[in-house]
């Protein structure tokens, strides 16, 4: 509890200190524009218990918020590869893998802010594509050119589309995605990257000179490491080949913050049972920063986003009174 009362003491002092960015949230005055703090989606194994939160103010050094915020109820009751991104309203939107396998939906909650959920829902973004074995890792990304959301994940298709190998266990994955702008309504599901083998986790960033990346997983058993490619639109078409890795082997679950004039890379080393990290301004040369930054411990395959410091401020009040 005295951890708890720290945090939050810390919290409230920081709120009032000029961070390394800032953004106004929709519902701010403009003369009084709110810091944001660096917030990451979390689960910890085996995935049951529900979605994990995340927080820094200088997205290097992150902090557990205490607690559990949205406990499974869809597919196989589980809540793995957590995503959020925050709407042009304020609305913070939540996707979610539902199931390992045998489910071609995945979970959808939103929230104002992040402690009172909506219910959840599933999104059938592959049950009208035939021989669909799985579907993981979604990862929301708002195109502002279009002003809709991407909802990107990987899935399994043992059709006759593959252009590389398969086999009986069917562990040819390529990205997916579909759009949406209200989340009631989707497109039909689209292949967004076919890279000749099995790639997984894709993550979307839009770079400030107009131009795309897609981070993503060379999920070849020999390789197992993390890839870039490029578009001039967010739903590509992206290069391919995928680049040259970044990372060393057993790396995935990818996603990236701008710091500064830096975008940071973070990432599961998932034999390692840490979290790394690769800084880089241009997506051509990159530098490890895994001793430089610090996760608490069995922090899994999170997604980073920002939120004013009244919202983290607000979560850890919440933590404390609930007691987590």
């Amino acid at each position: 509890m005295k951890r708890l009362h720290s945090l939050l003491a810390g919290a409230l002092l920081l709120s009032a200190i000029s961070l390394t960015a800032t953004a106004q949230p929709p519902s701010a005055s403009a003369s009084t524009p709110e810091t944001d703090y660096y917030l990451s989606t979390s689960f910890h194994e085996p995935a049951d218990e529900g979605l994990r939160l995340l927080y820094s103010t200088d997205g290097i050094r992150w902090d557990s918020i205490p607690g559990t915020w949205l406990a499974p109820k869809l597919g196989a009751g589980i809540l793995r590869d957590p995503s959020i991104r925050r709407g042009p309203d304020g609305t913070f939107h939540l996707v979610w893998t539902i199931a390992w396998k045998g489910d071609t939906g995945i979970g959808y909650a939103s929230s104002k802010d992040l402690i009172h959920w909506s219910e959840q829902r599933r999104i059938p973004v592959m049950d009208h594509v035939a021989d669909t074995y799985s579907v993981w890792a979604p990862e929301l990304f708002y195109d502002e050119v279009k002003g809709q959301f991407l909802i990107v994940y990987t899935a399994v298709v043992n059709d006759g589309t593959c252009t590389g190998r398969r086999n009986e266990h069917g562990d040819y994955h390529r990205l997916y995605y579909v759009t949406t702008r209200d989340f009631t309504e989707f497109s039909s599901p689209r292949l967004l990257y076919d890279a000749g083998y099995s790639c997984i986790d894709g993550f979307i960033v839009k770079r400030g000179d107009g131009d795309y990346v897609l981070v993503a997983k060379d999920n070849r058993k020999a390789n197992s490491n993390l890839r870039v490619a490029f578009a001039r639109n967010a739903e590509g078409p992206y290069t391919n080949p995928l680049s040259r890795p970044f990372t060393g082997i057993f790396a995935e679950g990818p996603s990236v913050s701008r710091v500064g004039d830096t975008y940071y890379i973070y990432y599961d080393l998932y034999r390692r049972h840490i979290y790394g990290a690769s800084t880089t301004r241009d997506f051509i040369h990159f530098t490890d920063v895994t001793d430089q930054v610090s996760f608490p411990q069995g922090h899994k395959h999170g997604t980073t986003f920002r939120a004013p410091a009244s919202i983290v401020e607000g979560l850890l009040r919440a933590a404390q009174q609930h007691g987590d």
